[in-house]
């Protein structure tokens, strides 16, 4: 019996919004980075971008838990001597709330240029307006403060 292997244009592709108010970081991020990559789906295939599209709203309110909001640090190389940057958590969340959410789904996302193309898939806005009401999001359900 052979593995039935979804053709690209037999893929089918929902949009689901989150709502980020209240949310725990890492909980979220796992929510959607199992979204993108499809494993929610009976078609999933490891090789194939069978996922959906995630359009996440109100970013600057993303919440951690412990002592991540003060202790919490964002660190990347410009690659020159020198380059190395740091960012707190705090001051992320300040200037680029969206960052906050995007690195985190993206750290669990393949390392590849699979994880790559899933990643374009995400959305992620500082407030609740977004410009893809077109599409029709569905709303996608999460428990509030989920593991505290």
């Amino acid at each position: 019996m052979a593995t039935p292997v979804p053709k690209e244009s037999e893929i089918e592709r929902k949009w689901f919004l989150v709502d980020a108010d209240g949310q725990v970081l890492g909980r979220l991020a796992t929510r959607v980075a199992t979204i993108l990559r499809g494993k929610h789906k009976s078609t999933f295939t490891p090789h194939l971008d069978v996922g959906d599209h995630v359009v996440v709203i109100n970013a600057e309110k993303i919440d951690v838990t412990g002592r991540k909001r003060t202790d919490k640090m964002y660190r990347w190389h410009s690659g020159y001597i020198g380059g190395l940057r740091e960012v707190s958590f705090e001051k992320m969340l300040r200037s680029h709330p969206e960052r906050v959410i995007e690195w985190a789904v993206q750290g669990m996302l393949p390392k590849n240029r699979l994880g790559r193309a899933m990643a374009k898939k995400l959305k992620v806005y500082r407030g609740k307006a977004h410009p893809h009401e077109a599409q029709q999001p569905q709303a996608l359900a999460l428990a509030r403060g989920e593991g505290r």
